[in-house]
C-alpha cells in the first residue's frame, strides 16, 4: 500500500472512530482498522473500474453479434476472421476459364469436408446446349461425369453446391473449353437411316483417313437386332469397317447402329466426331439368281419364285463377277461413262434407266434400250453389267421397269455360271461371299 492510500485510510478510520462510541480501543487496533479500511478502498476501487471493462466487452461482443446477424445469407464461412472462397470450398478439375482440355483428360468435382448437395454440367458444341450426364459418389465429396471422353471442341459449364462440415452453403461456378480435333475421322455409310432394307444388307462404313486404333473405333460402333442374331465386324484394311450376321437377316428384323465415335482417338491427331443411332427394318425376303449362261435371271420372293427374265450378261472379254451381290443404291436414270471405269471412250450412255449398283468397281444391273431385243436371253454383250430390255427413258412395264420396281437397296443377287471369278469381299458388299469364321477373324476385338 502506497503512503498516499494509508494517509487516506487513517483519515477514514479517524472519521469512523470519532463517530463511534467513546471508548479506548485496544492497543494496535488502531493501526488495524486503518489496514483494514485501506484494502476494503482498495477492492472498491477495483469493483468501481469492472463494469467499465464488461461494457466495452459488451460492446465488442455485440458489433461481432451484428456482423454475425447481418451475414447469416452469406454461403461463405468466416476462418480466422477471413471468409472462405468457393474455391478453397469446391475444386473443380479442370480449373475455371482451362482450354485446350483434352478429350480423355480427367473431370471431377470435389469437396475437401462436408457434401456436395447439387451438381449440373451442361456442354455447348455442334449439336447445340446439351446436359451432361453424371452422379456424385456415395460419401457426397465427389462428383464425376458418366463414362465416355469428353466431346472435341465443346465448351463446359459446370455450377455446383455443397455444404460443409459446419453447414454452410457454397456455390461455384466454372467453365472449360476441350481442345478441337487437329484431324477429324468421319465414317461413311449408306442408307443413312430409317429405311426398309433387303435381307443382305450389310452395314459398311468407309472413313476419310486410315484408323491407326482399330478396336477403339469398333468398339465405339455397335450393330445390334432385334429379334437377336449373332453379328460380327470386319475391317478391310485401315478405312472400311463392316457388320454382318452369319447368315442373311431374316425379314422383320429391326437393325439399330449406336455410332459414338465422337471423341475416340482414332490415329495420333485424329479424333471421330459422329453421335448418333440408326435404324433400319428388314422387308421381304427377295433374291435373284442370275445364269450367265443361259442369259436368265430368276427372281425368288420369300422363296418363291416370282418371275423369270431374259438379260444379257458380260461378253467373253468383259465377263460378270460370279458370287453373291448387294444392291448398293438404286437411281431411276444415270450416266455410264466408260473412261470411269477403264474402258477409256468405248461408250458414254447419259441416260441408262433403272440402274442398281452391285459394286463399287462398276457393275450394274440396269435397263438397256440401245441393243437389239434378240439380244436378251440370247448372247453376253456387255463390259460386265447385267442389262434387262428395256426403253429410252425407261418404261414402267418393261422387264427392267418391273425389276426396278420390286427391288430395294440390301437386295441380294447372285451370279453363277460366269467364267470371271467370284467377286471381291470388299468389292461392294460382296462380304457374304467370305465364311463366317473367316469374317469374324477380322474383327480388332478377336
Amino acid at each position: 500500500m502506497t503512503a498516499h492510500q494509508q494517509d487516506r485510510a487513517g483519515d477514514r478510520a479517524k472519521r469512523r472512530g470519532g463517530a463511534r462510541a467513546r471508548g479506548r480501543l485496544p492497543d494496535g487496533a488502531g493501526d488495524r482498522a486503518a489496514r483494514g479500511a485501506a484494502v476494503r478502498t482498495a477492492r472498491n476501487t477495483c469493483r468501481t473500474r469492472r463494469p467499465r471493462r464488461i461494457r466495452l466487452v459488451l460492446v465488442v461482443l455485440a458489433g461481432l453479434t451484428g456482423a454475425a446477424l447481418a451475414g447469416c445469407g452469406d454461403p461463405e464461412v468466416f476462418v480466422g476472421g477471413k471468409p472462405r472462397s468457393p474455391e478453397a470450398s469446391i475444386t473443380v478439375v479442370p480449373h475455371n476459364g482451362a482450354r485446350g482440355v483434352r478429350a480423355d483428360g480427367r473431370f471431377e468435382v470435389r469437396v475437401p469436408a462436408g457434401r456436395l448437395e447439387r451438381v449440373a454440367v451442361s456442354r455447348t458444341g455442334a449439336a447445340g446446349r446439351r446436359p451432361v450426364a453424371g452422379r456424385i459418389t456415395p460419401d457426397g465429396m465427389t462428383w464425376r461425369p458418366a463414362p465416355g471422353r469428353l466431346q472435341l471442341g465443346a465448351h463446359y459449364t459446370v455450377d455446383a453446391v455443397a455444404l460443409d462440415g459446419a453447414g454452410h452453403r457454397f456455390a461455384r461456378h466454372s467453365t472449360f473449353t476441350t481442345a478441337a480435333p487437329v484431324h477429324r475421322l468421319v465414317g461413311h455409310f449408306s442408307p443413312q437411316g430409317d429405311a426398309t432394307v433387303g435381307t443382305g444388307l450389310i452395314f459398311s462404313m468407309v472413313f476419310n483417313r486410315p484408323v491407326a486404333d482399330r478396336a477403339a473405333v469398333e468398339r465405339a460402333v455397335r450393330v445390334g437386332a432385334r429379334p437377336g442374331v449373332p453379328v460380327a465386324a470386319h475391317w478391310f484394311g485401315r478405312r472400311r469397317l463392316d457388320f454382318r450376321p452369319r447368315e442373311r437377316w431374316r425379314p422383320g428384323t429391326e437393325i439399330t447402329v449406336q455410332l459414338r465415335l465422337r471423341g475416340v482417338k482414332a490415329a495420333p491427331g485424329a479424333y471421330g466426331t459422329q453421335r448418333r443411332t440408326v435404324r433400319y427394318r428388314v422387308g421381304r425376303d427377295q433374291v435373284s439368281f442370275i445364269d450367265a449362261a443361259r442369259h436368265t435371271m430368276t427372281v425368288r420372293r420369300d422363296g418363291r419364285v416370282v418371275a423369270v427374265l431374259p438379260v444379257t450378261a458380260g461378253d467373253d472379254e468383259n465377263p460378270t463377277y460370279n458370287g453373291r451381290m448387294v444392291i448398293l443404291e438404286r437411281h431411276s436414270r444415270t450416266r455410264m461413262d466408260g473412261d470411269t471405269v477403264g474402258f477409256g471412250g468405248e461408250y458414254d450412255i447419259p441416260d441408262v434407266p433403272h440402274a442398281m449398283r452391285l459394286t463399287r468397281s462398276g457393275t450394274f444391273l440396269h435397263g438397256n434400250y440401245w441393243a437389239p431385243p434378240e439380244v436378251f436371253g440370247g448372247v453376253n454383250t456387255s463390259h460386265g453389267c447385267v442389262g434387262l430390255k428395256d426403253i429410252r427413258g425407261g418404261g414402267p412395264k418393261t422387264p427392267a421397269g418391273w425389276f426396278f420396281a420390286q427391288s430395294i437397296v440390301g437386295d441380294t443377287v447372285v451370279v453363277h455360271s460366269s467364267p470371271e471369278r467370284v467377286v471381291a469381299p470388299d468389292n461392294g458388299l460382296g462380304g457374304w461371299n467370305m465364311p463366317w469364321e473367316l469374317w469374324r477373324s477380322g474383327s480388332a476385338l478377336r
